[in-house]
């Protein structure tokens, strides 16, 4: 869940160390085309978000990690938290099918993605991040879908970076500038606070990542959770680095909307909320209408936070109905 805080009135809020921000115009550096194939880890079990053949590319100075399948029209696929590439396991073959070339990326500091050294996690870089990945893709432009932190990168790339995105699609976020807190969203939404304190690593960490596994039945409380699946992701927070990225995205919150956020959509959007997501309902993605200039459209499905999960073959049927024909 990402939540931009632009009224800050609430006093426990107001006590956060605000992080270092550096609120200005975003670029796309360090840009390579180069692709090779990496075998990560020892084991050969299928769960092992670590142990899967991946492509590697350079985008934005690191390398990042990517699954993909198929030919044709690209589909960029970005996760959120607590997640990983995986999320769109059911997503990527059924784009293939239909005529597109899905690739779904490990975001920045996700393991086996490089973890930058600058500790960079802002959205401006998240959204460069997406842009930068296109180009390395050997592409001009992309049908972004984004879920949670990928669709605050992919609102990011549609309005800092136009050019690169030909057709938006978010999951579970609406636009940010149409968010407004109020005491019960910042409650559901009380892992911000949590993952900022010192020591959240640790905690996140304890009793086989217990806390990841509370996370999901929390935000798709009516999901009966499958054995195994949040295992790709403490495979990847196992990794060292890996789980502190990932809550780093949590610590360069700031106060207002980032840079790349400050704007209206300008390309076909659809926008897919479910209906016992926890934090936001269908309404408030009908608000968020003002915010798009060009055609918006609402889907409400079953499920909650994690809806592309919980109902993976309805999803990527309404999904497809839904894209440019390749």
């Amino acid at each position: 869940m990402v939540l931009y805080d632009r009224a800050p009135n609430f006093g426990f809020i107001r006590e956060l160390k605000q992080p270092h921000s550096r609120a200005q115009p975003v670029s796309v550096p360090n840009v390579s085309c180069s692709r090779r194939a990496v075998l990560f880890g020892n084991s050969r079990d299928p769960m092992d978000a670590l142990d899967t053949v991946v492509n590697t590319l350079r985008a934005n100075g690191l390398n990042f990690a990517y699954l993909e399948e198929g030919q044709g029209p690209l589909v960029l696929l970005l996760h959120g938290f607590p997640d990983t590439a995986h999320t769109w396991d059911h997503v990527r073959p059924a784009l293939s099918a239909a005529g597109f070339r899905a690739v779904s990326p490990f975001m920045r500091g996700y393991a086996p993605t490089e973890i930058p050294s600058d500790g960079d996690y802002r959205v401006d870089t998240l959204a460069a991040d997406a842009s930068a990945l296109i180009e390395a893709l050997g592409e001009k432009s992309a049908i972004v879908v984004g879920h949670d932190w990928g669709a605050s990168a992919a609102f990011g790339a549609a309005i800092a970076f136009r050019e690169r995105v030909r057709f938006l699609v978010t999951l579970a976020i609406p636009h940010p500038a149409s968010l407004r807190p109020s005491p019960r969203l910042l409650w559901k939404a009380r892992h911000f606070l949590a993952l900022r304190r010192a020591g959240a690593a640790d905690r996140v960490r304890a009793d086989d990542f217990a806390y990841i596994d509370e996370l999901v039945r929390r935000w798709s409380p009516a999901w009966s959770v499958p054995p195994g699946e949040t295992g790709h992701v403490k495979k990847s927070f196992a990794a060292p680095g890996s789980l502190e990225a990932a809550i780093g995205y949590y610590g360069a919150v700031g106060f207002g909307l980032p840079h790349s956020q400050r704007g209206r959509i300008r390309v076909p959007s659809v926008a897919f909320a479910g209906m016992t997501d926890p934090f936001l309902g269908p309404e408030a993605f009908e608000r968020a209408r003002r915010f798009y200039l060009e055609r918006y459209e609402v889907v409400t499905l079953p499920g909650g936070h994690f809806l592309h999960r919980e109902h993976p073959d309805r999803f990527s049927e309404e999904l497809l109905r839904r894209l440019p024909k390749p």
